[in-house]
């Protein structure tokens, strides 16, 4: 017969044992999890081609309202994000509302670029002065938010344009920068990663050959440990040879797109005088517009390459799995 104290060291053993087995199957399927591809971890297969088109700035003026609802209507463009300190904002929120199956996310604002258009924050400005020059707008470029504002107060800043949308209602899907302004220096995205896991939202993310050119080879890696989902390659070095034939620049990206899942973003509006008379960029946009709605070359070489287009949804619900 065995004694009580023994049955309680067996029993302790087999305990044990579990616990070891239960380490072991978190840890297999870790590894399996890194082992498969962003596509795979998808659903989709190893060699598929997945395209995220994202329209940016969302809510920056009417023209860019009309283009977004468009794209996403008559076209080809999946996801946008929204710059919430911008005025026209609330006719986006709008539509995003009465059309829960549009993907939107958050197009994190520090700079007020344009000459004669103008926005602030929704921070309050006394508590996000460093963003704020002497007129009380942000500042129109990214080397003078990195001059004269402090990280903590783009966080701030950028927790407030979360919660504006949050507090629409609005599922959001992932979050942007605007002019890449917490992409492009270490205390910045510091804090967007941290945004990013504060409220457990995928972002976009440069690919891993334009990291490494800047000195951030590991910000993929650190990022992923953190949780963080984001798409294998964003088009955004290529944009230096993007001239003035809109649509064959599109198509040449389209042909040359690798398996995995790329991000490429837009700034397809309305051509309005509204939009002529805030930036110099008018008809490049209108050109985005007219290339990703009408263009039959464009949805031709999409089909040829069998691009399987999706949004952010699909890698939010991959993180929040991860949970």
């Amino acid at each position: 017969m065995i004694s009580t104290p023994q049955r309680i060291r067996n029993g302790g053993r087999r305990s044990q044992a579990k616990f070891y087995l239960f380490l072991m199957a978190i840890a297999l399927n870790s590894s399996l999890a890194r082992a498969q591809t962003l596509s795979e971890r998808l659903g989709y297969g190893k060699e598929d081609i997945l395209l995220i088109i994202n329209n940016d700035d969302a809510g920056m003026c009417h023209a860019a309202n009309v283009g977004t609802m468009k794209g996403m209507e008559e076209g080809v463009i999946t996801s946008a994000t929204i710059m919430f300190n911008c005025a026209w904002h609330t006719g986006i929120v709008d539509f995003a509302k009465n059309n829960p199956t549009r993907d939107f996310g958050v197009h994190l604002t520090l700079t007020s670029e344009w000459r004669q258009y103008k926005w602030g924050t929704l921070a309050p400005s006394e508590t996000v002065s460093s963003l704020l020059d002497e007129n009380g707008h942000l500042y129109r470029g990214v080397m003078d938010v990195y001059q004269h504002a402090t990280p903590e107060h783009a966080y701030i800043e950028g927790k407030a344009q979360i919660e504006k949308a949050l507090s629409y209602g609005l599922p959001i899907t992932h979050i942007d920068s605007h002019m890449g302004t917490f992409q492009l220096h270490p205390a910045y995205i510091e804090q967007y990663l941290r945004l990013a896991k504060e409220y457990n939202l995928p972002l976009r993310m440069a690919s891993q050959s334009t990291l490494a050119k800047h000195g951030q080879e590991g910000l993929r890696a650190h990022a992923a440990a953190m949780g963080l989902v984001f798409t294998d390659y964003m088009v955004y070095e290529e944009l230096q040879r993007y001239g003035d034939d809109v649509e064959m620049f599109w198509l040449d990206i389209i042909e040359n797109l690798q398996p995995g899942v790329t991000e490429l973003y837009l700034h397809a509006s309305e051509l309005t005088p509204e939009l002529e008379a805030i930036t110099g960029t008018a008809k490049k946009r209108a050109g985005e517009l007219a290339a990703f709605t009408n263009s039959e070359k464009i949805r031709e070489a999409l089909a040829k390459r069998n691009v399987h287009l999706i949004s952010y949804r699909p890698l939010l619900e991959l993180q929040r799995a991860g949970e």
